[in-house]
């Protein structure tokens, strides 16, 4: 599981500690000292020790491989059962286009999708056969009013080799560039949701949206008046169907993992609901061109 250590990924991750006590949780966290810290706590809240940290910074390239590595090596010894699935939810939305990952790439596509992509793709042979992968997305990916309130901008989508490079000038650096790039990314995460499911029939994957959850760390990197009031002021709008709190978030985030079969493999979950993605999400040639521009900037083979 990746984003475990706040919001609705901290809350997913004790709540499938008590529920699954027999399974163990592997948490990618930055930092080894932070992976270990947050192993502890969990541990103690949940009162099952059986969790064990796995040090990554998902805006390294080179350290997804050390984490990968880490994983295979724990399988081959059998320090670990087989994989039985995968939460990703780690994501980034930044205050402009312009921030960088360590390999150069704009950050939220780097993180949001290629970290999540390269992952994946290495770990895939792993998993035994009916594991569950969940994606984190977002309702942002549909780019209207009715979804995100116009908070967040529509999606943009170009090639992949176009939104990896950070952006330029003025107005690159606008809360409206990153928040374009959020939702882009997340168009993004649609794309490698069905191009996973095409090519890994006997894994079920899925992207899980929590719907608008104020009160989170997710704005951390926007201004100062906008953290205020996604912090304080949005989460006015948990007593309204417009709105979830972090802790029912994360309960249905974990529920995502652990019910039965949701449905097809591929199928976008609205806070555990099977329900249509947006229209522009079903593009098969921008999923293809995806899969093959994250190969490349990866460096690993397409097929």
């Amino acid at each position: 599981m990746t984003g475990a250590s706040r919001g609705i990924g901290r809350v997913a991750a004790e709540r499938l500690l008590r529920d699954r006590p027999d399974q163990l949780l592997l948490v990618v966290v930055r930092g080894e000292e932070a992976g270990r810290r947050l192993a502890r706590e969990l541990a103690e809240r949940t009162g099952n020790a059986n969790v064990r940290p796995v040090s990554c910074d998902l805006g390294s390239l080179a350290e997804v491989r050390a984490a990968a590595e880490a994983v295979r090596a724990m399988l081959d010894e059998r320090e670990i059962p087989p994989l039985a699935g995968f939460l990703g939810n780690a994501g980034v939305q930044m205050a402009s286009a312009a921030k960088v990952t360590a390999d150069g790439f704009e950050a939220t596509f780097g993180i949001n999708v290629l970290a999540n992509y390269l992952l994946l793709r290495l770990l895939a042979d792993r998993f035994e056969a009916g594991a569950r992968v969940v994606l984190t997305g977002s309702e942002s990916h549909f780019g209207d009013f009715r979804h995100n309130l116009g908070l967040v901008p529509a999606p943009r989508w170009t090639s992949t080799r176009d939104l990896a490079r950070p952006g330029t000038g003025p107005e690159a650096e606008t809360v409206t560039a990153g928040r374009r790039a959020y939702s882009t990314s997340k168009l993004g995460v649609q794309y490698l949701v069905h191009a996973f499911a095409r090519r890994f029939p006997e894994l079920d994957v899925y992207a899980y949206t929590p719907g608008l959850v104020p009160g989170t760390g997710l704005a951390r990197d926007a201004g100062p008046i906008q953290r205020f009031g996604f912090r304080w002021l949005l989460p006015l709008l948990w007593a309204t169907p417009i709105a979830t709190s972090p802790q029912a978030a994360g309960v249905k985030l974990a529920a995502a993992m652990t019910t039965a079969r949701p449905g097809e493999s591929g199928a976008y979950l609205d806070r555990g609901r099977v329900v249509p993605s947006s229209p522009e999400s079903y593009d098969e040639e921008r999923e293809e061109e995806l899969w093959r521009g994250s190969a490349e900037l990866c460096g690993v083979p397409v097929s």
